[in-house]
């Protein structure tokens, strides 16, 4: 028995917005159907947007060794590495300004894996601004409004990183 009917049916749990259940259905294909990448790939998609973040790294990582070609599957796995670094280096933050540093080299990672990564930049500029280095920090958020120039909260970080620069 293959997954497709299964897919089918985590598609249709998807368009009446019950991710769980669409979950459930991945699985399900999967189980039918364990080394179909595009079904690990799907399932990745579904975790990220329900915010669980490892087991979509570890669906993504799957479908890439099943399909090591894939351009599409290496690419998510980056940018929910990259997600996973931003978490990252956000607790660093979060915990004490003294892991400022750690938190800049995680996210100078996140940025390598994501260049359009608009969270990692305003959260590198942030750190910059820990360090009391508002020259880099306005640098870093000038670059998060050159990818989304209306990005209100970048434009709100570079006015308060520009009047420091005074």
């Amino acid at each position: 028995m293959n997954g497709e009917n299964q897919i089918q049916k985590a598609y249709e749990s998807i368009l009446g917005h019950d991710f769980e259940k669409a979950i459930e259905w991945f699985e399900k294909a999967i189980a039918a159907e364990p080394d179909n990448a595009a079904y690990h790939y799907k399932l990745s998609i579904t975790y990220a947007r329900s915010n669980k973040l490892q087991k979509a790294i570890d669906h993504a990582s799957r479908a890439l060794e099943l399909e090591e070609g894939s351009e599409a599957y290496r690419y998510h796995l980056q940018v929910l590495r990259a997600r996973e670094l931003v978490e990252l280096a956000q607790k660093q933050l979060n915990v004490e300004s003294e892991h400022a540093e750690r938190a800049i080299f995680l996210l100078k990672e996140a940025i390598a894996l994501d260049p359009l990564s608009i969270e990692a930049y305003l959260i590198l500029a942030e750190a910059f601004a820990h360090r009391k280095d508002y020259s880099r920090a306005y640098q870093t958020v000038t670059e998060a409004i050159r990818l989304e120039p209306h990005h209100e909260l970048a434009k709100l970080q570079a006015d308060q990183y520009r009047l420091k620069l005074r």
